[in-house]
């Protein structure tokens, strides 16, 4: 019997696919083209003796293929965290709904705990995986095992610290996107300046085009890269946010709803 990649891996790679596709689509037909043709002008305005415009084009500080990659890599990782996001989000839902049907002054006894379970052994498959149906099934279970009141806070705190530990492991893609995405801008400096230092001859001459072009590649790819990458760090950092107060109002959830009313027969 066939194993099935996880969906989470085959929507990866396939975000992935899409962002070389729709980012190098758009190079192609939009921002290369126009790049071009405004360079070409300037070099026609220059071989005419004119006067050049100094404005800087935003397809001109576009073009090359280090910000075609600083783009593909951002909207990965955009579409990563937007996975994330909405299962973050997801999840918070379950917090609005009775998970936990515990009335005022109502007290649970290790013996009544199993009762408790079912409403979560219910859950579609996919809500019992969350984290709070999780925490909850593992109090309970732990409290009626072992009919300590402590026991079953403990569950809670391991099942919340673990999930958090999961959830920033994972993120580790995300945050050597972000760590790749200036370093591929330094690329396109180095490679930037190489090429002027290739032509410096042609500037002693007095032909001075080619090697501000390539300075042009050297400062336009690491500003994009800077950029970009200031953009994806606080949208990580937005997200990481929303994943510690899901953790936070989990632990808050259970016991508000649930660890507050647990009674050991001697307490009773």
């Amino acid at each position: 019997m066939k194993k099935q990649l996880p969906f989470e891996l085959v929507y990866q790679l396939s975000a992935l696919i899409i962002s070389i596709i729709l980012v190098h689509l758009v190079y192609i037909t939009v921002i290369r083209p126009n790049a071009d043709a405004v360079l070409e002008l300037r070099a026609a305005q220059t071989a005419a003796g004119e006067l050049v415009e100094n404005e800087r084009s935003l397809y001109v500080v576009l073009r090359d293929y280090e910000q075609e990659s600083c783009f593909i890599l951002f909207f990965w990782a955009f579409a990563m965290m937007g996975y994330k996001a909405r299962s973050t989000m997801r999840e918070r839902n379950l917090h609005e709904q009775a998970l936990i049907d515990v009335g005022a002054g109502v007290n649970i006894l290790p013996e009544d705990a199993r009762t408790y379970t079912r409403p979560l052994q219910a859950l579609a498959q996919e809500d019992q995986q969350a984290l709070l149906p999780r925490a909850l099934m593992a109090a309970l279970n732990r409290f009626a095992s072992t009919e300590n009141v402590h026991d079953g806070a403990e569950a809670v705190k391991t099942v919340c610290e673990s999930e958090y530990e999961r959830l920033d492991s994972e993120l580790s893609m995300i945050r050597y996107i972000a760590w790749a995405i200036p370093s591929i801008g330094f690329i396109g400096t180095v490679r930037g300046i190489g090429d002027a230092l290739g032509q410096a001859y042609k500037a002693v001459e007095g032909d001075i085009a080619g090697v501000t072009a390539s300075l042009g590649v050297a400062f336009n790819s690491t500003f994009i890269a800077l950029v970009i990458s200031i953009l994806l760090m606080f949208l990580l950092h937005q997200l990481q946010l929303m994943q510690e107060r899901l953790v936070l109002d989990t632990q808050h959830y259970c016991d508000q709803q649930l660890l507050r009313h647990l009674r050991t027969r001697n307490a009773s």
